[in-house]
């Protein structure tokens, strides 16, 4: 069992805060996707409508759009307009297409220097009505003005905060929370700090919260009426104060090399995930006068997720598992309820009772599959045409009844509306 941790309370939390906060997180159109996962940061989709199976070969293919440049950050989708990274020629850039057609509208300044390993920038957007908000691999937090992609304000991870990139470069993808967005330098200067999204200027960095950058991105939640944010690291999960960045709370964890699933939330609990054979675990957490305590409620050796992310529906986790196969996990529990190969190791969303689950190998299969714990039952799939040479990553987006897979430099749109 994992050792407890207590923490005070700091500050005051004010109901109109935190409610105000849960809606900005939560504001966006039924249709869109505005950031890392969606809405909600846990993969999840409200949409209604749309297809309970597909036909033979694939939903009805819209439009190919090429350009986008090198890089594994999936996309954003804001009312009529999708976002997304790549690299040119000669720096890292934000692209903005139309949902209509594909038809890129505007390409950014340069976000950031070229490169890397893997090379390009592998975060996704995050998008409100005036910015776009976006992570470089090499730290460069930026924010490009929605309407023309101009440079509104610029920090680094690096320079400002004295972060240390992970060994596989940063591929957080920004959290955008109210006014505030929020990131992981990582280091000894504060593990994760928030910024100003109008400005750029720092509101706070949390100063007992240390841990080294991994990959992983923050999540918000309200836990006993306090806004925090959850963060997974190598070293831990935590999570720190909305208002302040103290230290509310922190459970040790090992993880290793990769350390790239994003937290899941639920009442009063934390699921986490990473790969390595480093398993899941989940984690209670509660306050009792002005604390908060953290106990392990379970660790799982068998379901270990590299970087699919996993998705929760009712009281069951789906994803990939280091078994090399597909899993419903009872999300309190941890027993696993079935498994399947389905279309081997890739990434996960769902929507309106279905999993839309991407193989990342060569053949980039791409499958529906209802999202039941009564056991693995496909409801149609396709291979992605004009796959690149290079894994396919980037995790699947649906948005306003289309499904989008972004590979390197190519973005396909699909239509999964019902009929």
């Amino acid at each position: 069992m994992a050792r407890l941790v207590l923490r005070p309370t700091v500050g005051f939390t004010l109901v109109g805060f935190m409610f105000a906060a849960a809606a900005a997180l939560h504001s966006a159109a039924a249709g869109d996707w505005p950031q890392w996962r969606g809405a909600g940061r846990d993969g999840v989709s409200t949409e209604k409508g749309l297809l309970a199976a597909w036909p033979a070969g694939g939903p009805k293919f819209l439009w190919k759009t090429t350009g986008l440049g090198k890089g594994f950050g999936s996309v954003s989708v804001r009312g009529d307009r999708i976002y997304t990274t790549g690299e040119g020629a000669e720096h890292s850039r934000v692209l903005a297409l139309n949902v209509a057609n594909g038809n890129i509208l505007w390409t950014s300044p340069p976000l950031g220097k070229k490169g890397g390993d893997p090379v390009g920038p592998q975060a996704s957007p995050a998008v409100d009505e005036q910015g776009v908000y976006v992570l470089s691999q090499f730290g460069d937090v930026v924010c490009f003005e929605a309407a023309t992609g101009k440079e509104r304000w610029r920090r680094s991870l690096v320079k400002d905060f004295g972060g240390t990139a992970p060994s596989w470069e940063y591929s957080e993808s920004l959290l955008l929370d109210g006014d505030k967005i929020v990131c992981t330098p990582g280091g000894g200067r504060g593990a994760v700090v928030a910024l100003n999204k109008h400005d750029g200027r720092t509101l706070w960095q949390s100063k007992d919260f240390k841990d080294p950058a991994h990959h992983s991105s923050l999540i918000a939640a309200t836990i006993d009426g306090v806004r925090q944010y959850i963060q997974l690291t190598a070293q831990s999960v935590a999570g720190v104060d909305a208002r302040t960045g103290a230290l509310l709370w922190r459970a040790p964890r090992h993880g290793d090399t990769a350390v790239v699933p994003t937290p899941i939330y639920a009442d009063h609990h934390v699921y986490v995930t990473s790969g390595y054979n480093n398993g899941c675990n989940l984690f209670a957490v509660r306050k009792t006068g002005n604390r908060f305590t953290v106990k392990q409620v379970y660790a799982k050796d068998r379901i270990s997720n590299h970087h699919g992310g996993v998705v929760k529906v009712g009281g069951y986790v789906y994803g990939h598992c280091n078994s090399g196969r597909w899993i419903c996990q009872e999300f309190l529990t941890g027993r696993i309820v079935w498994e399947h190969k389905g279309v081997g190791k890739g990434s996960v969303v769902y929507a309106d009772g279905h999993l839309y689950c991407r193989g990342e190998d060569r053949k980039g299969t791409v499958a529906l599959v209802a999202a039941t714990p009564e056991g693995y039952v496909e409801k149609g799939r396709f291979d992605q045409p004009d796959r690149s040479r290079e894994q396919a990553w980037a995790h699947p987006v649906v948005a306003g009844g289309r499904l989008y897979l972004r590979d390197q430099d190519i973005l396909l749109c699909y239509d999964v509306r019902a009929r």
